[in-house]
């Protein structure tokens, strides 16, 4: 009995056991399950926030990036303005072809390669399995919408020969352009309308053109070392384009739009337009006829001395307002980096990149600010000032010449006419004769110390304050380590290295009652409405020399003109100053023999200075003397300015009868044929125009002047046609 009870026991036990085992193995399996289901949810929860907290920026800017265009738009960059308001420098509308690589490749028949190059790593777990899902779905409907679109879509390589073709660029260049992996790509820029029409009938997916500015300078080469110029990015790069680059550049705008998944743009998406605002404007100081008047006189000394450069420029002394400055050979600003000279241009195609590029530099220095020389005789109206500001000398005392100096140390310097010396002569004589002996006697007296703080005084070895970049200090020894030899070279405008700039300012000094000036390019700002937004006055820098010494000078440079050595520069009914130079130039620090500069400074007129002129002439060929190559064309263009700048001409008893002397009665050729007339008049000396384009034969019914009017040997005559 009790046996049997045990046994059922048992029996119960094992099957409690064996019913309760399933149950235990179903709980384990729900519990790794769980734990399974927690540790995916836990990794995919660390996965998005990963990509939500980590790379979220980076994703929203990626996908920013392939819903949205966002375009620069150039700001208009300021005009440059002569004086009188006439443009010499503007920005014109034009157009730029620009890529978006992404969308190009997008559009092309390569976009199936370059979306699987495009997958995002990172992105790709969910990206893929919403693909696959999406997949699932469609039936890859979508694929085979895709592979069908295909068909009609050209490769890169053929959007890039279209472009290539289009645009006149090579193929490989085009390609590695519409390839690159950038959001934005200029692929070029200031194309032609036609080149843009031809473009836009293309229609390639990526391929814009967007509104553009190009800098122009209506006049060519005309005053390009002050105008300087511009790179492809609108950045100035040399003259005043460099040096107010910060008031002409603006700040560019922007235009967002949204795209589609082929990067065009959606008809009702999201766009917003931020304005760019134009860069101001720059009134200079120059005048555009003077300008002309001194182009015309530069290229005229170049062609007759066949120099190796020319440089002339014109301050106004009471404000020290450049009015023109030029240096010839020179560039165009349009294509800065083409020589004029033809047989410049053949000599630089078998140059290297780096010798070229050395080329371009020494072509866009303006040598009148940049480059440094020895003034020779030019110097010596300071000289004179100074001798007579410290009462060194006196205009009534007087200096013998006998050919050389004597007495001086280390000196062997004697006067130019040695071989016919000058003898006795006032102080104002030693300037129209130019005398060496006695400039050195006089900067002897001065001393060396003296001599140093005037040079510094007038603005020599420091530089001048003008608002061009690369402006050269000079080079003035310092009384220390001055002896008696070098005040002698001094005096005669050796042993000391100025810029043309620094002269001209220096003898502006004494032609403003001694009030050193610093010299001014710029005289305004002004807004795209001609309003004026910040005026640059004019600053005097010093006083160096009282009013009573530097009236003496101005006489004294007028008596060199009209008596003296540079009688070539003199102009009938103007009171004209000036001083010639003709130096020895020195090149690695000794006097090569034969060479020269040759330079001529003026100023006019000497009662009431306007202007004061200095023109260098570096290296002529043939006749070297300033008062031969310099002067008379210096004379002429002054002559010219005073005109232009309606200055009452007041002629001398002696010039009223030259210039009646030279009068013409102007002949009677109304009723006369073209032809006739024109036969008439070149026989008495004088030219004609005409009120019309017509022919020979045509009957002239009036003229003017009138006849028997009295001009002057070749005025002109303008013939009124019936």
């Amino acid at each position: 009995m009790l046996r049997s009870s045990i046994m059922e026991d048992n029996y119960s036990m094992r099957n409690s056991n064996e019913s309760s085992s399933p149950n235990l193995q179903n709980k384990r399996r729900i519990l790794v399950f769980l734990l399974f289901f927690f540790a995916v949810t836990l990794l995919l929860i660390g996965r998005l926030g990963y990509i939500q907290l980590i790379k979220g920026n980076e994703y929203k800017k990626g996908a920013y990036e392939q819903w949205s265009k966002d375009v620069v738009i150039n700001a208009k960059r300021g005009t440059i303005y002569d004086a009188k308001g006439k443009k010499l420098a503007v920005s014109v509308n034009a157009s730029t072809v620009v890529c978006f690589p992404v969308d190009v490749k997008k559009g092309s028949s390569d976009r199936t390669i370059v979306n699987r190059e495009d997958e995002n790593e990172d992105a790709g777990f969910i990206t893929k399995f919403f693909n696959k899902v999406n997949k699932k779905l469609t039936g890859n409907k979508e694929e085979e919408l895709l592979q069908s679109s295909l068909e009609n879509l050209k490769s890169l390589d053929e959007i890039a020969e279209t472009l290539a073709g289009i645009l006149e660029m090579e193929k490989e260049t085009v390609y590695k352009k519409i390839t690159q992996n950038s959001k934005y790509v200029e692929l070029k820029r200031y194309i032609t309308e036609e080149q843009a029409q031809k473009i836009r009938d293309a229609k390639i997916t990526g391929i814009s053109i967007i509104d553009d500015n190009k800098r122009v300078y209506p006049y060519g080469n005309f005053a390009s070392y002050m105008l300087g110029f511009t790179n492809s990015d609108q950045q100035g790069l040399y003259g005043v384009e460099a040096t107010f680059d910060k008031y002409l550049t603006g700040v560019p705008g922007r235009l967002v739009v949204n795209t589609d998944g082929v990067g065009r743009e959606l008809p009702y998406g999201y766009n917003e337009y931020f304005e760019p605002k134009d860069g101001y404007g720059i009134v200079l100081t120059i005048d555009e006829t003077i300008q002309h008047f001194v182009e015309k006189a530069a290229e005229e000394a170049l062609t007759n001395t066949q120099a190796k450069r020319v440089n002339l420029i014109l301050m106004e002394p009471e404000t020290g307002d450049i009015i023109a400055m030029t240096s010839k050979p020179d560039y165009d600003p349009n294509k800065p980096r083409e020589p004029l000279d033809e047989n410049t241009k053949k000599a630089w195609e078998s140059l290297t990149a780096e010798d070229l590029k050395k080329q371009w530099y020494d072509m866009w220095r303006n040598p009148i600010v940049n480059d440094i020389y020895e003034p020779g005789s030019t110097f010596k109206p300071l000289v004179v000032a100074i001798a007579l500001q410290e009462n060194k000398t006196q205009p009534n005392k007087t200096y013998y010449c006998d050919g050389y100096v004597r007495g001086v140390p280390g000196s062997t310097m004697k006067c130019w006419r040695y071989y016919n010396p000058h003898g006795q002569q006032t102080l104002a004589q030693v300037l129209q004769n130019s005398c060496n002996d006695a400039m050195a006697e006089i900067g002897l007296d001065i001393g060396a110390e003296t001599f140093y703080k005037y040079l510094r005084a007038l603005g020599f070895g420091e530089t001048s304050g003008i608002d061009l970049n690369g402006e050269a200090a000079g080079i003035v020894n310092h009384f220390k380590y001055m002896n008696d030899a070098n005040i002698v070279r001094q005096s005669i405008g050796q042993s000391v290295a100025i810029t043309p700039l620094q002269l001209v300012t220096a003898i502006a000094c004494l032609a403003n009652d001694g009030e050193l000036m610093e010299p001014r390019i710029v005289k305004q700002l002004i807004d795209s409405e001609g309003n004026i937004v910040k005026n640059f006055d004019t600053v005097t820098r010093r006083t160096v020399f009282s009013k009573d010494i530097a009236d003496s000078v101005m006489e004294m440079m007028e008596t060199v003109v009209s008596v003296g050595g540079a009688k070539q520069a003199a102009v009938p009914g103007y009171r004209v100053g000036g001083k010639t130079g003709t130096a020895q130039k020195v090149i690695d620090g000794k006097y090569p023999e034969g060479v020269y500069i040759s330079s001529f400074v003026g100023v006019a007129p000497t009662n009431d200075p306007k202007i004061v002129c200095l023109m260098t002439v570096d290296e002529p060929q043939g006749t070297y003397y300033a008062s031969v190559i310099a002067a008379p064309i210096v004379g002429d263009m002054i002559e010219e300015t005073m005109k232009y700048m309606e200055i009452e001409p007041q002629y001398s008893e002696q010039e009223l009868g030259a210039i009646e002397k030279a009068t013409i009665e102007v002949p009677n050729v109304i009723g006369k044929t073209i032809k006739e007339a024109s036969e008439i008049l070149e026989r008495y000396g004088l030219q004609h125009n005409v009120t019309l384009d017509v022919e020979a034969d045509v009957v002239i019914k009036d003229q003017f002047p009138q006849p028997s009017t009295k001009v002057t040997k070749n005025s002109i005559v303008t013939l009124i046609l019936n």
